[in-house]
């Protein structure tokens, strides 16, 4: 959280997007950078808002810079979470290219990984050879994928 002028504190927002493509998601397996969040596992592509900017706006903005896809259209906003620590706000579309075509610019590696493999917890690396944790925040998502699939 960072404090505003008047002691009054805001939260940190970022836009996720989960991306899906023949019935898996996009992930990234984040840097091995102490200094980042969640260094070393997989997520959803995304990142914070910068001051003043709308979710949606911050989501394509994201995903321009870190595998540069610019969505055919607006992704719909699904679902924003607190967190406590930080708002997020998850964003679902179709990823309309091949993996090929995408351009990794941040993170170590880039797959389409199954709802299971997600399930897991835990995910092969191809690049680091090892399995690697998912982020906390991505086994809320997938829980609220699954109660939409219930309903």
């Amino acid at each position: 959280m960072e404090t505003i002028g008047d002691d009054r504190t805001v939260k940190a927002e970022v836009a996720l997007a989960v991306l899906e493509r023949d019935d898996c998601w996009l992930l990234q397996l984040r840097d091995d950078d102490e200094k980042i969040v969640y260094p070393g596992q997989w997520g959803l592509f995304g990142g914070h808002l910068e001051p003043g900017e709308r979710p949606a706006d911050a989501m394509t903005r994201e995903l321009n810079e870190e595998i540069g896809w610019n969505p055919p259209g607006p992704l719909r906003h699904w679902f924003s979470h607190d967190g406590g620590d930080r708002i997020a706000h998850i964003f679902l579309g179709k990823l309309s290219v091949s993996i090929s075509e995408l351009c990794l610019q941040e993170g170590q590696e880039i797959q389409l990984v199954t709802l299971e493999q997600i399930r897991q917890g835990q995910i092969w690396s191809h690049v680091c050879q090892e399995t690697r944790p998912i982020v906390i925040g991505l086994k809320i998502v997938l829980e609220r994928w699954m109660e939409g699939l219930n309903e």
